[in-house]
């Protein structure tokens, strides 16, 4: 049997008292358009073979990291309400009050 305790909290899962929420998470690199007017004499066969050159010399896992990256979170039934309400942790920052030494 598949033990599950929630990534947040550390608690431990209990399938049949309560639900496990699934929290997938896909951080990549934006690729905009540059808005260049010579968009068209561009050559990008040759700026994908410089990027895979560099690729080759570089570290490939430091560039890959850098480039994308997917998580995946187990929550209990608290932690995903939080989670909810306040996906990028901003009201938990807000809540630090600091002396003013």
């Amino acid at each position: 049997m598949i033990h599950y305790s929630c990534d947040c909290c550390k608690r431990k899962i209990d399938p049949h008292d309560e639900l496990r929420y699934v929290v997938r998470m896909e951080a990549f690199v934006a690729m905009d358009p540059s808005g260049d007017d010579d968009e068209a004499d561009r050559d990008h066969l040759e700026e994908v073979q410089d990027i895979l050159q560099r690729l080759e010399e570089e570290d490939c896992d430091q560039i890959s990291g850098d480039v994308y990256r997917e998580m995946r979170y187990d929550l209990c039934s608290q932690c995903h309400k939080k989670f909810v309400a306040d996906p990028l942790g901003r009201q938990a920052a807000l809540q630090f009050d600091f002396s003013e030494n």
